[in-house]
């Protein structure tokens, strides 16, 4: 992704968390910190059960050790702003989805340089230490993800009217945004789609589906409502794939261990609306 394609990207993620925070009040958090077990959950399938699931993806599944690193390293970047919109249009706990996402992020910035050297070292045997920016990540992180959703939050405070009307086509605007993110992708690598799907494709919608099961389960598990139910199967499902391809092409310099991030990147779309689809279905049976 070029340097142009990039900044278009940051903006249109950054207009998204803004129509966000026009559903979010301070009341959104508060009920977390006082029920904070879902949190405790959430953290734990991204975290934990997140990279062991990856490694066991890569240890049954017959792969280049280049493709491995890459699920890896996919595993190591848990949620992310596409996570976020996803749970938003799903109509699930989004201040839980969103919280997630800010503490997971916070925490992989010293997790990430471990698993990955782990996975050069267990692969190719070829350690090194990386350096991420930490300064720089968070400092993205707040310019994507939470400045614009607490403008949104602002708004919703101050223009309660304004933003009740803006609800919903927010909501139709960050569907088509997401459509024409995932054709841009297409065309753009539309020569080496099919080499990169039968390389990666299946072990890449494995990590995906297996981790939204397990986001499930553990949810029910612990008896948590349906809507964080659903933010925590999409915030262990649905990874940071930007950051993955970032960490492979400009940290580790090789475009090989960014494959399997790109696909994931285009087959986390489709079931990310899969999971909205059934999410708003059951939103409704219960409504009705």
């Amino acid at each position: 992704m070029d340097q142009v394609s990039s900044l278009v990207l940051a903006a249109a993620l950054i207009i998204i968390m803004l129509g966000m925070g026009l559903s979010l009040v301070i009341d959104d958090f508060r009920n977390i910190t006082k029920n904070p077990k879902a949190v405790f959950v959430g953290l734990i399938n991204q975290l934990i059960l997140l990279p062991l699931i990856g490694f066991g993806i890569v240890t049954l599944f017959p792969m280049e050790p280049e493709i491995a690193i890459g699920v890896i390293i996919l595993a190591a970047c848990p949620g992310g702003p596409t996570s976020n919109l996803i749970s938003f249009m799903a109509k699930a706990d989004l201040a839980l989805s969103v919280s997630l996402t800010a503490l997971s992020s916070l925490i992989t910035i010293l997790t990430i340089p471990f698993m990955v050297n782990f996975a050069l070292t267990h692969f190719i045997d070829e350690g090194q230490v990386i350096k991420l920016d930490i300064v720089q990540t968070i400092a993205q992180i707040f310019v994507i993800v939470v400045i614009p959703i607490f403008i949104g939050m602002l708004i919703r405070k101050y223009k309660p009217a304004f933003a009740g009307r803006m609800g919903r086509p927010v909501r139709i605007a960050s569907g088509v945004i997401l459509a024409v993110i995932i054709l841009a992708i297409v065309i753009k690598e539309r020569a080496h789609m099919v080499e990169y799907l039968e390389k990666a494709g299946l072990a890449s919608l494995a990590l995906n589906v297996l981790t939204m099961g397990v986001g499930f389960l553990t949810a029910k598990m612990f008896n948590l409502s349906r809507k964080q139910g659903f933010s925590i199967a999409i915030e262990s499902g649905i990874q940071n794939g930007t950051l993955a391809i970032s960490i492979a092409v400009a940290l580790l310099g090789n475009t090989s261990y960014a494959i399997a991030p790109a696909v994931y990147s285009v087959l986390m779309f489709f079931t990310g609306f899969a999971v909205v689809w059934l999410s708003l279905k059951k939103d409704k049976a219960v409504l009705s």
